[in-house]
């Protein structure tokens, strides 16, 4: 049997729907079609990119079924990990659950309007008109997520696995643009800094710079797997809808709309960059030995998400599959 092709994979983020992307990667790797030479996540994308490099790492130089059903695995504890951080949080102090509500409200046994969209325009009210921001909201920084990374992800030997690209992104605060963290620099911080919504999270310090979520500059950034990968397609998993055809009119409706276009803002420009570049490859106006023909392949949540439930968890078809597989 020939080896698979290699794609890479583009990992939106958008908290609990990220729960969505799980499904997805967990039907590519059942179905062992295609191997990953990249992958890019933003927020809850980049928690599934280090949860299945993870895996992959964990079982490095096993055959390639093993490998898959390690990266499964891992997927499957991480996000029974989020359960499990959920139903502790309900427990403690509204501080301590308050930012894993907002990232991950679909999993804390919230109910009617403590949706994601109705904790996260509250948690701007709150900040724009109290002006109550996380340094006093939340002076302690308390995030149970981020020990819980570091206890679950072995960070160095993701970095040491070469088989396998991994790039997470924020966004500098003092800049505006994107760092990209892979390698030796990406660690649980990183991941952390990728998912940190300023009016919930305190800036992540990194190496003396301070960011902020990376969906600002990249959600997700799909310049490091055109730069860095050799392969030349790209699978983007896309759980923020970039059309609604109803008119946002409540509060929750119009933060919701709000979110969406601004974390799809960065991913709409790469796109039409490459677009551009195609278009000018195809009339022989760039040198393709210097500019990459990049191949894109979607996979949108569409109207799936607009369930709010921990059953956002579903499987990609195979024909979604067959199609990247055969290049459609």
């Amino acid at each position: 049997m020939p080896d698979a092709p290699h794609v890479n994979l583009a990992l939106q983020g958008g908290g609990s729907h990220g729960a969505f992307t799980w499904g997805v990667l967990d039907a590519l790797l059942s179905d062992g079609r295609i191997a990953f030479e990249g992958i890019s996540g933003t927020s809850a994308g980049a928690m599934n990119a280090v949860a299945l490099a993870h895996g992959f790492a964990q079982a490095s130089g096993k055959h390639a079924m093993e490998m898959r059903e390690s990266a499964r695995a891992s997927l499957e504890q991480f996000w029974e990990g989020v359960v499990n951080i959920g139903t502790l949080t309900t427990s403690i102090s509204q501080v301590q659950r308050a930012p894993f509500d907002i990232l991950f409200g679909g999993f804390s046994g919230l109910t009617g309007d403590q949706s994601p969209s109705q904790l996260l325009t509250d948690a701007m009210t709150s900040f724009w008109s109290k002006s109550v921001s996380p340094y006093q909201s939340n002076p302690l920084d308390i995030n149970p997520l981020k020990d819980f990374l570091e206890q679950m992800i072995d960070f160095e030997r993701i970095a040491a696995f070469k088989s396998l690209k991994v790039f997470v992104v924020a966004t500098a605060v003092t800049t505006g643009k994107a760092e990209v963290f892979s390698g030796k620099r990406l660690t649980a911080n990183a991941v952390m800094a990728s998912a940190c919504l300023p009016t919930v999270f305190q800036a992540v310090e990194i190496e003396g710079q301070h960011y902020w979520d990376g969906g600002y500059c990249g959600n997700p950034a799909i310049h490091p797997l055109i730069y860095q990968c050799d392969s030349r397609d790209i699978v983007l998993v896309q759980i923020n809808p970039i059309k609604r055809d109803k008119l946002p009119k409540n509060a929750g409706e119009i933060m919701d709309r709000v979110n969406e276009i601004t974390f799809n803002a960065a991913l709409i420009a790469e796109m039409r960059a490459i677009d551009f570049v195609k278009k000018l490859l195809s009339e022989g106006k760039l040198d393709p030995a210097r500019y990459k023909d990049v191949l894109m392949h979607r996979i949108d949540g569409g109207e799936i998400l607009g369930v709010w439930a921990a059953e956002t968890r579903v499987l990609t078809n195979n024909a979604k599959v067959g199609e990247i597989v055969n290049g459609g």
